[in-house]
């Protein structure tokens, strides 16, 4: 930051944010300040409790790292298929193309389990026996390959993307991007990221935090804001705490 300055609309917000609490503490004033100057809009993860900068950088990275998707591929047996316009989710078979439909079956999640341990053309082994594996797809894309009318017998085989956070599979990376964000990342403030020790931060976002996070930057901040009425109030406060504290 520019010594002395603080622009008028982070001024605002920084009122707003200290109006808000009872007694607000300099480091959480000073953490919605860098937020607010970097524009800062830290997600987290909720499965792997991991806090980014921002979900384009939570996107980039795990993607990068391979922990989003995975492309992979299935078969499409139109004439087993039980699938149509109605079917919601659907369970495959990724030997033979063989699907059941949530609506077109009592039991589908048995009936696959059950279809893929005889599955002649099964040779995945586990333990000695036939391995259970399986893909389940909510995508109305990858569903809708199965509920096409095609005269085609043979099994074709199709391209698509499977979660790597839930396993299902979706028609395009695209797509698991989107449940990804729907389903598995929320909002964060900086403020909370810092008050909150179950969170993992994520490497680069880290050391920009312990970056801004000198003493000599939160000096400045302090000595900026006392120069400006409205918040002389806090700045005696969190003054007075320092000599006690001392």
């Amino acid at each position: 930051m520019t010594k002395g300055t603080i622009p008028e609309s982070i001024q605002r917000s920084l009122e707003d944010f200290v109006s808000a609490k009872k007694r607000p503490a300099l480091i959480e004033t000073y953490l919605h300040y860098v937020e607010s100057v970097f524009q800062l809009q830290p997600i987290l993860f909720v499965k792997d409790k991991m806090v980014f900068q921002s979900l384009d950088d939570a996107i980039k990275i795990l993607g990068e790292e391979e922990k989003l998707w995975r492309e992979t591929e299935i078969k499409v047996h139109y004439a087993q298929s039980a699938v149509n316009e109605l079917t919601t989710k659907i369970y495959i078979c990724p030997f033979t193309g063989k699907v059941f439909g949530n609506n077109t079956h009592p039991n589908p999640q048995d009936a696959i389990y059950t279809w893929v341990s005889t599955c002649p053309e099964n040779t995945e082994r586990v333990g000695g026996l036939r391995a259970k594996r399986f893909f389940i797809s909510e995508d109305p894309e990858v569903i809708l390959q199965y509920a096409k009318k095609c005269e085609t017998k043979a099994p074709v085989t199709k391209t698509v993307f499977s979660s790597v956070v839930n396993g299902k599979l979706f028609h395009s990376k695209e797509a698991v991007i989107d449940d990804f964000c729907a389903h598995y990342v929320k909002r964060i403030s900086l403020v909370d990221v810092q008050r909150e020790r179950r969170f993992h931060i994520e490497e680069h976002f880290m050391k920009l935090i312990e970056e801004q996070l000198q003493e000599d930057k939160i000096a400045t901040f302090v000595e900026t804001l006392s120069e400006l009425p409205v918040f002389v109030p806090y700045v005696e406060q969190w003054l007075g705490a320092m000599e006690h504290e001392g």
